[in-house]
């Protein structure tokens, strides 16, 4: 038989437990953090370079920005072109069947940006780099490394990284490089004078699989500022 007293009991019971369910819903548990991806292992030290490149850190390069084989997005273009969207930050380099190879870019940033038709004249290993006078006369602090000066020794710290794919348009050179020692953070971002730059690990292997004097094409810029440059005024 229910008398008053369990039925008040019951009621002091049921009032708790909907105030419990009131708590938890004003204060919801947040879902565990998504698990950061393994980068492949082709992002690892490389030991066998005259300097020595180490590992990309593990979570800092979207995984979208992995060197990865796709579906070609540019099937009008000759096999074996570069082509360089800056405002998705990926050099394609366009293969065969339809497929072609993606790379994560940094590109040059506002005033810098430029776009246009050159050719991949030729390429260095671990090249020196020789600043421009243009840009010295920003920077008078680089005036150690100038032409006239023989410019930064190969290495660690130097900007160019462990290659450079020098870039001339009708016989002229550009000033422009697609080159390695993009800090992992800056990839696919417009922070670079102009060059294109990937990971020395991209680098590399862009370096073994592009022809000489393929056609590289910059895409027009849909966030240009109206600044960008024709391709001879550009610089490093």
């Amino acid at each position: 038989m229910i008398t008053r007293r369990t039925f008040a009991s019951a009621g002091s019971v049921a009032l708790l437990a909907a105030c419990a369910q009131q708590g938890s819903q004003q204060t919801p548990v947040a879902p565990p953090p998504e698990p950061i991806p393994l980068l492949p292992a082709h992002y690892g030290a490389i030991t066998d370079e005259p300097y020595p490149i180490p590992a990309v850190p593990e979570g800092v390069v979207p995984e979208r920005l992995w060197r990865q084989e796709v579906e070609n997005p540019y099937p009008g273009e000759t096999e074996g072109s570069l082509i360089i969207d800056p405002d998705a930050g990926y050099l394609h380099l366009v293969g065969k069947d339809g497929r072609a190879m993606r790379y994560g870019a940094g590109t040059g940033a506002a005033a810098f940006e430029w776009s246009g038709t050159a050719r991949m004249q030729f390429r260095r290993d671990w090249p020196r780099w020789k600043v421009p006078a243009s840009m010295i006369a920003r920077r008078p602090e680089l005036e150690p490394f100038s032409v006239a000066n023989g410019g930064m020794p190969p290495g660690p710290g130097n900007p160019l990284g462990a290659r450079a794919l020098y870039l001339f348009q009708d016989g002229v050179d550009t000033l422009y490089r697609i080159h390695g020692a993009c800090e992992p953070e800056h990839l696919g971002k417009p922070v670079s004078s102009g060059c294109i730059r990937l990971l020395d690990h991209d680098v590399i292997d862009l370096d073994k699989r592009v022809r000489h004097g393929v056609s590289v094409r910059v895409l027009t810029s849909a966030k240009s500022t109206g600044q960008a440059s024709a391709l001879p005024t550009a610089e490093m």
